[in-house]
């Protein structure tokens, strides 16, 4: 069975998921077979793997870290919110059902066998498992019957390192009180505290360490900085999500993402804020959309919570405002239901009845019990409108959604789809129309089931508005950086070449290359400021 160490924070957002994929990079890079593992995640951000099931990100981000695909196994249980008091329960990658809070804490203790099959399969293939806790495990109303912080912790005998947040202040009032409120059994496998965040001369943070060791028993295994890398971050803490409603930062081309209440999956848009000519914005009040030359509405786990919000903010009509002025809206998944004419719930998948739509597109979508999850690759379509370069530009992504768009009379994204022709539709470039319905609609793009090899028509694209239910597409080699050239030329800018400016080559390379050499630098960075000496030791110890 392979050797596993944990990591724990003291609160969200402590730098768990990444000091776990760093020592995941380490540990492959000096030659042992290692996998990442959590045995429950809350989050919006989820990925479908090649076998059509649904995890978090986080795992999958620490997978690429280790060198392998991403297993559902990793992260057995997923909650994702869908209000303030429920979320959808994802178990081994497939739909358990939705629940609200209380229902879930008491049902969760039966789910313990199976996080540990997971994790014991997980265990008998690897040298190394990497487990990332969630939230605190001081949290003391939530402690009983505990799967994910120090309950699994002690049920596979795995030692723990503490991390805290200095950045957020107080860090060692949150290293030794959560060690104070540990049971002693708990407080036993505690093998190590890590500082996270820091900024500034280490030496004047040493006297505090040495009275934090002296106080806590526990060694202080490292002092990490405050890292800007660009890894995804699943996380709704998110520095990217947090900062919305910045003003413009007067680059050549501006991108406006509407930062829904639910939103989900928003590591769609990370692409754009590598290039260097892009400004890539969260909006969430209208008054601060601005003139973006790109307006996205991405995806979202409450779709009829979240188009009823921009309505109620005003934030529909400034959408609309700028649609009638020709700027290009892009919605991805819950984003493109939007677009359309209506969303109806008949199953009371989310919240029952029907709500209208923007009105930009002419489609409408239905709700069901049953979540489509898959990979799919494909092809851009002769686009109308100003993104109509990016036609023939190959894709690849996944769909991960409960609802099905008919475009016209035309099913989309489904079986059915097949039955539209691309005869059935006709380029236009008009976007003035109050109602977009005088427009006959075309598909966004032809796409093929990794699973089944069927080719379907995905999305609709008429004038300046675009949707597809393909997560992940804008990754894809060139079309990003493609998008921005686009808008820059339509707007009269032009952009400089990769030649002349160096920068560009981070757009130009391939995506998973990029994030290859993040991985390593995070690594690198680890190994300089953790004592890897004494984990190595501590790993021992499991």
């Amino acid at each position: 069975m392979a050797k596993a160490i944990m990591i724990q924070g003291t609160m969200s957002n402590a730098g768990k998921s990444l000091l776990a994929a760093g020592l995941c990079r380490i540990f492959r890079q000096d030659g042992y077979r290692v996998a990442p593992f959590k045995s429950q995640n809350m989050a919006l951000n989820s990925f479908i793997t090649e076998d059509g099931l649904e995890m978090g990100r986080a795992q999958v981000m620490q997978a690429e870290a280790a060198g392998i695909a991403p297993d559902v196994r990793m992260n057995p249980i997923l909650l994702k919110p869908t209000t303030d008091t429920g979320s959808q329960v994802i178990v081994q990658g497939e739909v358990l059902g939705d629940m609200d809070a209380r229902k879930y804490f008491a049902y969760k203790k039966n789910l313990m066998p199976l996080v540990l099959e997971a994790y014991n399969s997980l265990a008998a293939e690897y040298d190394i498992i990497v487990i990332e806790g969630a939230g605190s495990p001081a949290e003391i109303n939530l402690k009983k019957d505990d799967i994910v912080n120090m309950g699994l912790a002690r049920a596979v005998g795995a030692p723990v390192l503490l991390a805290g947040d200095i950045d957020r202040g107080g860090v060692f009032a949150q290293l030794l009180g959560t060690q104070m409120l540990l049971e002693p059994e708990e407080q036993a496998l505690l093998k190590g505290f890590i500082i996270n965040k820091f900024r500034g001369d280490k030496t004047i943070l040493d006297p505090g360490i040495a009275m934090l060791e002296e106080r806590g028993g526990v060694p202080v295994v490292g002092v990490v900085p405050f890292m800007q890398l660009d890894i995804d971050d699943e996380d709704s803490l998110a520095p990217r999500l947090t900062q919305t409603n910045r003003p413009p930062a007067g680059k050549p081309v501006e991108i406006a993402v509407i930062r829904l209440p639910h939103l989900s999956n928003f590591t769609d848009f990370n692409v754009f804020s590598r290039i260097p000519e892009a400004d890539l914005r969260y909006v969430s009040r209208p008054e601060a959309l601005g003139s973006p030359d790109m307006v996205i509405l991405p995806g979202t786990k409450n779709t009829m919570a979240d188009l009823r919000w921009l309505f109620a903010s005003g934030m529909a009509d400034a959408i609309d405002e700028l649609r009638s002025r020709g700027c290009v809206i892009f919605g991805v998944c819950g984003g493109y239901q939007m677009l359309g004419r209506e969303i109806s719930d008949p199953d009371r998948t989310e919240e029952g009845g029907r709500a209208r739509g923007l009105g930009f597109l002419d489609t409408e979508t239905v709700f069901s019990r049953e979540k489509r999850r898959t990979r799919v690759c494909g092809r851009i379509t002769d686009l109308p409108g100003t993104l109509r370069p990016l036609g023939g530009m190959e894709i690849e992504g996944y769909e991960i959604h409960m609802g099905r768009t008919t475009v016209g009379n035309c099913e989309d994204s489904g079986p059915a789809a097949s039955d539209r022709t691309d005869s059935d539709s006709t380029n236009s470039d008009n976007t003035d129309s109050a109602s977009m319905y005088s427009i006959r609609p075309d598909c966004f793009c032809r796409i093929q089931d990794h699973r089944t090899g069927i080719e379907t028509p995905d999305g609709t694209a008429a004038g300046n508005i675009y949707g597809t239910y393909v997560h992940g597409l804008f990754d894809g080699p060139g079309i990003a950086r493609r998008i921005v050239e686009i808008l820059a030329e339509h707007k009269g800018v032009t952009l400089k070449s990769t030649a002349e400016n160096p920068l560009n080559n981070a757009a130009e390379t391939d995506y998973q290359t990029y994030k290859e050499t993040q991985y390593d630098l995070l690594a690198e960075t680890l190994r300089r400021h953790l004592d890897m000496k004494r984990i190595y030791e501590i790993l021992e110890e499991s």
